[in-house]
């Protein structure tokens, strides 16, 4: 059961098998270190920069694919969320979708001619950092302060939760420069080898074992003014541009999971036994995977329209809201009942079903939470 997606031509197609290709030949021999060591290696950014699936959006003349056709995004978040090898390559399209975006586009000229060439060709590894150990959704509330010193600014405070934050060489960080709640933030590109910028221990999560998550902390840190992105108080608007396509990349890689969850589980259902006959023959189990299947397809036709919406810089604010928390809370919901289906083997970590529960998890909270998504949806309705 699928209706025909009309979304991508022969080149997005080819692209999807060069993303195959490349996961199987640097990614699936890896994964179960990665997995114990917290994080991949460097390598992998210079690897998927010289496979052509880093840094496809930054600009030709500074070495990379020059292409802002966000439906390669969208590929490369399919491909690795329908059939996961490791979840260190959500590494590698978080960069392309979320971390890179603030250094081509809210750069100015000099910033590009110092930085792009080595984020395009995966030397210089990029991170966004907003999020506080008293700060979650709540960006209005971001307490580490840039003070202006001559030509630097001193920073002074601590994020959390960074993902790439280990490897990261850019740190695009959010600082309150003044005391307004919006106009006082801005956005300051800390480097990775800065005096007085440390980072904490990778922080151990729940799933996703292989993406590092870190918290960093700035202790009196020297950041020249030349690396502040915009002007200084337009961090709120830059972060703002941005969040949109972060969330839809977020919603866009939910409706591909539940889609290989749901693969999986009908593959499982159909070779397991039960008094005497396929699971998968059951009524209830019928009927589970009608209703789940049809949901997601219905999702997934939701999602290649924002898609289209987002290509044509038309998707506002609210829908990638909506997108995010809608497509989220129901992957967690297939994720679980799919588990149920499996039994007792579900709770086995040798099943992928088990590993699919601890990952899912954490959708419906980072990108921002289920509860301001709606937020954002109800405000949008005037209410």
């Amino acid at each position: 059961m699928a209706l025909k997606r009309t979304l991508y031509d022969d080149t997005h197609e080819q692209f999807r098998s060069l993303v195959r290709e490349f996961v199987e030949r640097n990614v699936a021999d890896n994964a179960a270190r990665w997995d114990d060591e917290g994080q991949v290696d460097r390598s992998l950014f210079t690897a998927a920069a010289e496979a052509g699936i880093l840094g496809f959006g930054v600009p030709e003349e500074f070495g990379g694919g020059g292409n802002e056709d966000f439906r390669f995004n969208a590929i490369m978040s399919e491909e690795l969320a329908r059939n996961p090898v490791s979840s260190g390559m959500g590494c590698i399209a978080l960069s392309n979708d979320i971390t890179i975006p603030y250094f081509t586009d809210l750069t100015n000229d000099e910033q590009k001619r110092r930085w792009l060439p080595g984020i395009a060709s995966g030397e210089l590894i990029t991170a966004i950092a907003m999020t506080e150990p008293g700060t979650g959704s709540d960006l209005a509330s971001i307490r580490t302060t840039a003070r202006r010193d001559g030509d630097d600014y001193i920073v002074n405070g601590s994020k959390i939760f960074i993902s790439n934050g280990q490897n990261a060489d850019l740190v695009a960080t959010a600082v309150r420069t003044s005391e307004d709640p919006h106009k006082g933030l801005s956005l300051l590109v800390v480097e990775g080898d800065t005096p007085g910028f440390t980072r904490g221990t990778n922080l151990d999560k729940v799933g996703l074992s292989a993406q590092d998550t870190s918290e960093l902390v700035f202790e009196d840190v020297r950041v020249p003014a030349a690396n502040l992105l915009g002007a200084e108080g337009s961090g709120f608007l830059g972060l703002m541009q941005n969040l949109p396509q972060e969330r839809l990349s977020i919603a866009l890689a939910a409706v591909a999971s539940s889609e290989g969850v749901l693969e999986r589980t009908r593959t499982y259902v159909t070779d397991r036994q039960a008094f005497g006959r396929p699971i998968g023959t059951f009524q209830n189990t019928r009927f589970e995977l009608a209703e789940m299947t049809t949901a997601t397809a219905a999702s997934r036709a939701y999602i290649d329209a924002a898609i289209l919406e987002h290509c044509q810089g038309t998707l506002g604010p609210a829908d990638a809201a909506a997108a995010k928390f809608w497509t989220t809370e129901q992957y967690v919901q297939i994720v679980g009942r799919c588990l149920q289906l499996h039994g007792g083997y579900g709770y086995m970590k040798e099943y992928r079903i088990a590993q699919d529960y601890l990952d899912s998890r954490i959708t419906t909270i980072y990108g921002g939470t289920t509860e301001i998504m709606k937020e954002i949806v109800g405000r949008d309705l005037g209410l």
